[in-house]
């Protein structure tokens, strides 16, 4: 496993930030959910924790199919998804994310949430910290991200909040900036599989880099979209409508297992919201079985026989003939292109 803790300063306090962290997330979920794939909430129940006090324990499934490259697709399931376990004792979280498909995979994640420029040191004491960890710290205005998610609108070195006058962010702005708050990361990956684990591993933290740093980027670039809101009733971003952005799994007229949230769109209280409407969103329709000659053939098949996976020609297939390829016997699938 591969350890680093994250320290990612934002000018808010961390009563704001929780305001428009639940807002990004939000608008993130319904752009998603507009591309046909969203959030599947298996749970979202009230949780004790001994230490942290009440909280809120959340499962959901995100559905990543069509992320999915054109040959990934051909041979993962059409039920891939990422299951996301969450504890919130805000100002600590605990994140957990396991996948369908790689069952020796997982991210867990620690956070702590303080008014200060990120000078604490050992600030989550885990006994499940070897030895030392590789502290980072990320600038939202001055560190690089990939140039596809690069918004000029979304650049702290720019913005300037119309409502709470914060920003532009100048060169040392964690210094002198009042307020000040900082999200601490405690970040584990594990992918424990012989050849390809550190790889993966460093892979997945970079990418976890740039979630970060593009995140915390849009929640500060879009205050002005949800400051002066309570954390319980957080702005719903001004584009969709309930049925397309409500993600939360409930049937219609039924209601939402989502705890008191606002009333306008895309948040509508239901009947478990202080007495409002049900929610009458209702989840999409599972997606269907693949066909019977999308499955793997459970034993190699002689030569000249008919397999889509190996590009044969096969009037009931989709697929463009091409030449044979050797198929051999593995776990009991046969799996082209493995043998001679």
């Amino acid at each position: 496993m591969l350890v680093k803790e994250y320290r990612i300063c934002m000018p808010l306090t961390t009563e704001e930030y929780r305001v428009g962290q639940l807002y990004t997330i939000s608008k993130h979920s319904h752009q998603e959910s507009e591309k046909g794939e969203g959030v599947e909430v298996v749970k979202n129940e009230p949780h004790e924790d001994p230490v942290h006090g009440p909280g809120q324990f959340t499962e959901k499934r995100v559905h990543l199919s069509s992320k999915l490259p054109s040959w990934a697709r051909a041979v993962t399931p059409r039920i891939f998804y990422i299951t996301e376990k969450a504890w919130n004792y805000y100002p600590y979280t605990i994140t957990e994310y396991t996948c369908s498909f790689l069952p020796k995979f997982s991210i867990y994640i620690e956070t702590k949430y303080e008014d200060n420029c990120g000078d604490s040191e050992n600030i989550f004491r885990s006994d499940k910290i070897l030895g030392d960890h590789e502290v980072s710290f990320l600038d939202i205005a001055f560190d690089e991200i990939p140039e596809r998610y690069y918004r000029s609108l979304e650049d702290p070195r720019f913005f300037s909040s119309a409502k709470t006058g914060r920003g532009p962010l100048r060169e040392g702005w964690r210094q002198h900036t009042k307020p000040i708050m900082c999200s601490y990361k405690l970040v584990t990956v594990k992918f424990e599989v012989w050849g390809l684990q550190t790889r993966v591993e460093q892979f997945v933290h970079k990418v976890i880099r740039d979630i970060l740093l593009i995140g915390h980027r849009q929640a500060f670039t879009w205050v002005d979209e949800w400051c002066g809101e309570s954390p319980r009733r957080p702005p719903a971003p001004a584009h969709g409508t309930p049925d397309a952005t409500n993600l939360a799994g409930c049937s219609s007229g039924s209601p939402c297992p989502l705890p008191a949230l606002p009333g306008t769109s895309p948040w509508v209280p239901t009947s478990a919201h202080a007495g409002g409407p049900p929610c009458t969103w209702s989840p999409p329709a599972p997606p269907l079985r693949p066909p019977a000659w999308l499955a793997p053939p459970v034993r190699p098949l002689p030569a000249g026989s008919c397999c889509h996976l190996a590009f044969a020609r096969c009037p009931a297939c989709p697929f463009p003939a091409r030449p044979l390829l050797p198929l051999v016997q593995l776990s009991g699938d046969a799996v082209p292109g493995a043998g001679s």
